[in-house]
């Protein structure tokens, strides 16, 4: 059962998180501060340290808390009765929704990094959600025959173990050329976004819901899906 002072504390935590959100929107992840943020609260600066010791302990509260929240979105956009490549364009436009509704987040997680910081292990399981979405859908589609057969090698100098336990495990149809292709789908999935959500597009794109569909369908095929 909680107690009152958990409870007191968990409601203090979120209140202090939320105006360090609001915070992001209005200078930046590089200008977050500790003793704005306890302004906003009400709460003298010694007061917010208790919860939060240091402007980076804010951040990497935040940052889990964007990638947990990415992540939920990219989970629940994800059906495992549709066919992959329908699973994969689901699960890709649930992120690109996720980054337009919150853009000052997206920034904080896949921007420019802030001067200083540097992201502990902690954040690590959180950034691995939507990855794991997407290795579920390659795993499923090896196990179900849904991707061509391909040579099976396996060149641990490559890419790490880690990687390909998240990019679907171990399967014949999953050799080192799937791999690197399913990492260069992930990270041209955020490289896409990015360049959409901070105006590279402009003068280029016309009609971005268009280009990421076909931009996504184009990847999906690349892999194999």
């Amino acid at each position: 059962m909680t107690s009152a002072r958990e409870r007191v504390r968990s409601e203090l935590t979120a209140e202090i998180t939320a105006a360090a959100r609001r915070q992001l929107a209005d200078v930046g992840a590089a200008g977050l501060s500790l003793r704005a943020v306890a302004r906003e609260v009400g709460m003298v600066s010694s007061a917010v340290y208790r919860y939060f010791p240091s402007r980076d302990d804010l951040l990497t509260r935040l940052i889990i808390d964007g990638y947990d929240d990415l992540g939920a979105a990219a989970e629940a956009a994800d059906d495992p009765a549709e066919a992959p490549a329908g699973r994969w364009s689901a699960v890709c436009r649930a992120v690109r929704a996720w980054a337009l509704e919150h853009p000052h987040e997206y920034a904080l997680l896949y921007g420019s990094p802030v001067p200083g910081y540097r992201a502990p292990q902690d954040t690590v399981p959180a950034a691995s959600r939507v990855g794991g979405v997407l290795g579920r859908i390659l795993g499923d589609a090896a196990r179900g025959g849904a991707l061509p057969e391909a040579a099976g090698t396996r060149d641990p100098s490559l890419i790490s173990d880690a990687a390909v336990e998240v990019l679907g495990g171990d399967h014949p149809s999953l050799d080192e050329t799937v791999r690197v292709r399913a990492l260069l789908a992930w990270s041209s999935l955020y490289g896409t976004i990015s360049f959409e959500l901070f105006g590279h597009f402009v003068g280029s794109v016309e009609d971005g819901d268009r280009y990421f569909d076909l931009a996504m369908d184009d990847l999906a095929r690349l892999i194999g899906l």
